[in-house]
C-alpha cells in the first residue's frame, strides 16, 4: 500500500504543478492519465461505478465526484480541490488536495489551511485502541471551532484489497464511540469542509456534489496505516 501511496503522491503533485488560471479541469486529467500510462498503473476511479475519469476535479462550490471537462476553465481566485487513487499490485492508495488558483481571498485561504489542519488533527488521533469516534471528533473540533461546517453525507473508508471497505470513517464523533483501531488497519481520512452549511446536493450528471448553499468546499485526505506507534501516513 506504501508503493501505491507513492504514485497517488507523484501524480497529485504533477496535477498541483498544473493547476493555474487559464487550465481546464480536463488538462490536469490529462496529465494525470499520462502520467499513469508511464508508469504502468491503473486508476482507481475510472470506471468504478461508471465513474469516467482518472481525476475527480472539484471548483468552489462543488465538494467531491467533480468531473473533469475541457468547459471547466479556472480562473485566478478559484480553488481545485483534486482526489484520486490508484492499485498497485492489487492495493489501493488514495489522497486529495485541494488547490487555490492563483492569488485567493483571505477567506478561502483560510478554509483551505482549516480544513488540512483539521485533517492532520485526525491522523494525530489515529493509534491502537484509539475509537473512529475519537478520530471524527478531532477533525469536527478543528473545523467548527473556526466556524466551518463538516459535509456529513460523504465520509472516509477502509481501504485495502478494494477501494472502499469497512469501516466508513465520518468526520464528526464522540470521542471513546465507534469501532476500535487495531494495528494493521487502513483507513483513508478524508475531511470535506463547507465554509458556509454542511447540506449538500448532487447536480445532475449523477456525480457531482455541490454545497447547497454556494459556499466555498475544501477536501483533503490521506491513506493511514495504523501502527504499534500510531499513524503511519501511506500518501504523504
Amino acid at each position: 500500500m506504501r508503493r501505491a501511496g507513492r504514485v497517488v503522491r507523484e501524480v497529485l503533485e504533477l496535477v498541483r504543478s498544473r493547476v493555474k488560471p487559464g487550465a481546464t479541469t480536463l488538462d490536469l486529467e490529462n496529465a494525470a492519465a499520462a502520467r499513469l500510462a508511464e508508469l504502468g498503473v491503473k486508476a482507481a476511479f475510472k470506471g468504478y461505478h461508471g465513474f469516467p475519469c482518472v481525476l475527480c476535479t472539484s471548483v468552489n462550490s462543488e465538494v467531491v465526484h467533480g468531473i473533469p471537462s475541457p468547459k471547466r476553465v479556472l480562473k485566478e481566485g478559484d480553488i481545485v480541490s483534486v482526489d484520486f487513487g490508484v492499485v498497485v499490485d492489487g492495493y489501493y492508495g488514495d489522497a486529495a488536495i485541494t488547490v487555490p488558483v492563483g492569488s485567493i481571498d483571505p477567506d478561502a485561504a483560510r478554509l483551505l489551511a482549516v480544513t488540512e489542519a483539521s485533517l492532520q488533527a485526525g491522523i494525530a488521533a489515529v493509534r491502537p485502541g484509539a475509537t473512529l469516534g475519537d478520530v471524527g471528533a478531532a477533525v469536527q473540533g478543528v473545523v467548527e471551532a473556526e466556524g466551518f461546517s463538516v459535509v456529513r453525507d460523504f465520509v472516509g473508508h477502509g481501504i485495502g484489497v478494494h477501494m472502499h471497505e469497512d469501516p466508513q470513517v465520518p468526520n464528526f464523533g464522540e470521542r471513546g464511540r465507534g469501532m476500535k483501531l487495531r494495528t494493521g488497519m487502513v483507513i483513508a481520512i478524508e475531511p470535506m469542509v463547507n465554509a458556509g452549511k454542511a447540506d449538500v446536493k448532487v447536480l445532475g450528471d449523477g456525480w457531482t456534489a455541490v454545497a447547497a448553499d454556494g459556499s466555498m468546499s475544501a477536501h483533503f485526505e490521506h491513506t493511514v496505516a495504523v501502527t504499534a506507534t500510531g499513524a503511519r501516513i501511506l500518501t504523504d
